[in-house]
């Protein structure tokens, strides 16, 4: 009996979870205004319905910061670093991200449109509502990242590497998964699963019973296995 439970206690041990950020803002200083700089550092500031749209941010360092409904379609933060930081309400179209680094990190219903995070390290990172579409995550490096009651369409991971990834009541539609690498990545609390490309890099992730007869057509396909009702002849 003792060994059954062990091995009870082992299996739930092995249930992919993903570490939550823990960010305590110290008190903040609101943003004087003015436009962003490339290669500065921000710290302990509150950003309030500021617009960041066409600006150029890159390589610059955000600690202890917070954003609430700040518009960053065009922003250039490439290599930019976000660190104990909140993003609520804050939407951009074309926004780039490439190369950034973002750790313990909330983003708060955030709206996003054609984001560059192409090559990103993403390290306690929580996406919660909000939507994305078209999301370039390409290359990029996902570790302890949940995202919660997100939907993302035509999110691209190629070639990305995700370790204790938490997708929880999202909706995912046209996913590319080719190339990934997972480990630990955690799909059965999807309410919509569509994967496009890559079906065969689920290999280190979790789905449920009903999401693997889904996904059934799409794994045949894979393997070039004609499923085919009988003639009755």
């Amino acid at each position: 009996m003792s060994g059954t439970g062990d091995r009870g206690r082992t299996r739930k041990a092995r249930q992919p979870s993903a570490r939550l950020p823990e960010v305590r803002l110290p008190d903040l200083r609101p943003f004087d205004g003015g436009e962003l700089q490339s290669e500065e550092d921000y710290d302990g500031l509150e950003f309030t319905d500021t617009d960041f749209v066409g600006q150029d941010g890159r390589s610059a360092y955000f600690m202890d910061c917070a954003f609430h409904r700040c518009a960053l379609d065009e922003a250039r933060l490439r290599r930019s670093r976000f660190v104990d930081c909140v993003l609520d309400g804050v939407r951009g179209v074309g926004t780039d991200l490439a190369d950034a680094t973002l750790r313990d990190v909330e983003v708060r219903d955030g709206r996003f449109g054609g984001l560059q995070a192409h090559g990103a390290t993403l390290e306690r990172v929580l996406f919660k509502g909000g939507k994305i579409d078209y999301l370039n995550a390409r290359k990029a490096v996902l570790k302890d990242v949940t995202f919660e009651g997100c939907v993302l369409a035509e999110a691209d991971f190629a070639a990305a590497r995700l370790e204790r990834v938490v997708f929880r009541d999202c909706v995912l539609r046209g996913m590319d998964f080719d190339g990934a690498l997972m480990k630990d990545v955690d799909l059965r609390a999807v309410t919509e699963l569509q994967i496009t490309r890559g079906i065969d890099r689920l290999s280190g992730a979790i789905i449920s019973p009903t999401q693997l007869i889904e996904l059934a057509p799409a794994f045949a396909a894979q393997i070039g296995l004609r499923v085919e009702a009988p003639t009755g002849e």
